[in-house]
């Protein structure tokens, strides 16, 4: 399996929805806490519902719109006869919010005859170049054979970074800085299909929906290349202007989908409900870091149950499939049976964990942990510490932690940046370790009184 390297910073809606997670929770704490709901009961709660998603930058049109639909549903039959009302609230808004996000993940459109064309469109500023590059980057893992058009002749610095963008991910670049964007547009689309390749992402200026100058030249662009799709990046940032700048794009530029960039960022996330919403337009793509491997797909869903912090275990599943190599994880696997794991072999594993991303954002996928990270302070440089304490010690101790005498620990800690008692904290937890995995390959289970089944003696003991 090809692995590729994830940013360990990126931390798609963790932190953008953070402060509107927190505030849902507790509106829908009170509820759960009640036997029967009365309709002032509901219309408590949807009130901190409305003021949790305001100030999460939600357009105000699109926050009560959502309330509306939900509160129609809240006061009916389903709740008011259900066993437990307060979690079948929680229900309604969370296939309410689906709705609002999309319904369904989008995919690309698919090009009857190729190349398949994806214009992108947006302000200066917004990282179009940077998602030019992410989009082909994920269409050559998928097999394709993409292009990229380097279309932004107002900044000639763009052509510069797409072209050494296309070089790190072996894309290549069509780009012309003496010419007409329209021209070198119809160009790209001519070579591309003659020299095979079946995709082309094409890279245009940054430009205000309300300059109507630049606006022409789009849609001159825009003929030009006959796209399969246009795409809006939105920056996550932005904000409530987000609807503002989607709407007249929408309107000059025939758009069909949006991606959102910077969702790793400080932003408060109301910007991709109400864009979505107020567009009609799906969300195709959510970039959640600089990297060119940080984009993924935005499934509704998903992004629905991590907002109301009911996690999103698929997402950590497709993150674990891309960072673990089988053959290794199957021979760690043996090790653990046979209880022959040293810290090389531990060290290995961590760093499969953390190319999945930050520890903070792995948790955050786990149903029911949005609660607990606020009282739980975890800390990538903390993880990062109990590697350069490994990477501090020679293969002899790694191999075997028992040679690890005072003046080794004082080397190591020396080494790595940390103090003696950090070493011995993890010697303590590696032979705990140890010892749990050799319970287990004797077929004892590690808690007294519970048997391990289906290995060692316990297998047949008689009961």
């Amino acid at each position: 399996m090809t692995r590729h390297p994830v940013n360990a910073s990126r931390t798609y809606s963790q932190k953008v929805f953070e402060g509107l997670t927190e505030r849902l929770g507790s509106a829908f704490s009170a509820l759960r806490a009640k036997g029967r709901l009365s309709s002032g009961d509901v219309d408590e709660a949807l009130r901190e519902v409305r003021l949790a998603l305001l100030e999460a930058d939600v357009h105000v049109g699109v926050a009560k719109t959502l309330l509306d639909r939900v509160r129609a549903r809240a006061i009916g039959a389903e709740v008011t006869k259900s066993l437990t009302p307060g979690q079948q609230v929680v229900k309604i808004v969370h296939e309410e919010l689906i709705a609002t996000l999309g319904g369904e993940a989008a995919p690309l459109a698919h090009a009857s005859k190729p190349p398949l064309v994806i214009l992108l469109v947006g302000l200066q500023g917004s990282g179009k170049t940077t998602t030019a590059a992410k989009i082909a980057r994920r269409l050559a893992g998928q097999g394709k054979h993409p292009m990229l058009v380097a279309a932004d002749l107002q900044r000639p610095a763009a052509i510069d970074q797409l072209e050494m963008l296309g070089r790190r991910i072996g894309v290549p670049v069509f780009a012309d800085r003496g010419g007409k964007a329209p021209k070198l547009v119809r160009a790209a689309v001519k070579r591309a299909s003659s020299e095979g390749h079946d995709a082309v992402v094409i890279d245009t200026a940054g430009r205000l929906q309300i300059d109507d100058v630049l606006m022409a030249e789009l849609s001159e662009v825009r003929h030009a290349a006959q796209p399969h799709e246009v795409l809006l990046v939105v920056d996550a940032m932005t904000g409530q202007d987000a609807v503002n700048v989607a709407s007249g794009f929408l309107e000059k530029a025939e758009l069909t989908g949006l991606v959102f960039s910077k969702l790793d960022g400080d932003a408060r996330g109301g910007a991709a409900i109400s864009a979505r919403e107020m567009t009609g337009r799906p969300i195709k793509f959510a970039g959640v870091g600089e990297g060119v491997d940080d984009l993924e797909v935005f499934h509704p869903e998903r992004m629905a149950s991590r907002i109301l912090g009911m996690g999103d275990v698929l997402t950590l599943i497709e993150k674990a499939e891309k960072a673990w190599d089988e053959g290794e994880a199957a021979a760690a696997a043996e090790k653990m049976l046979t209880a022959s794991f040293t810290l090389d072999d531990f060290l290995d594993q961590f760093q499969q964990v953390r190319r999945m991303g930050s520890i903070g954002q792995l948790l955050g996928m786990l149903p029911g942990a949005a609660s607990a990270l606020g009282q739980v302070d975890v800390s990538d440089k903390d993880l990062g510490r109990v590697e350069a304490i490994i990477r501090s010690m020679t293969p002899a101790e790694r191999h075997d932690p028992k040679i690890i005498d005072g003046s080794r620990k004082r080397r190591i800690a020396k080494g790595s940046g940390t103090t003696a008692q950090d070493v011995n904290g993890l010697l303590r937890k590696f032979v705990e370790t140890q010892k749990m995995m050799k319970a287990f390959a004797e077929g004892r289970h590690p808690i007294p009184g519970l048997a391990t089944p289906g290995r060692g003696r316990n297998r047949n003991r008689k009961r």
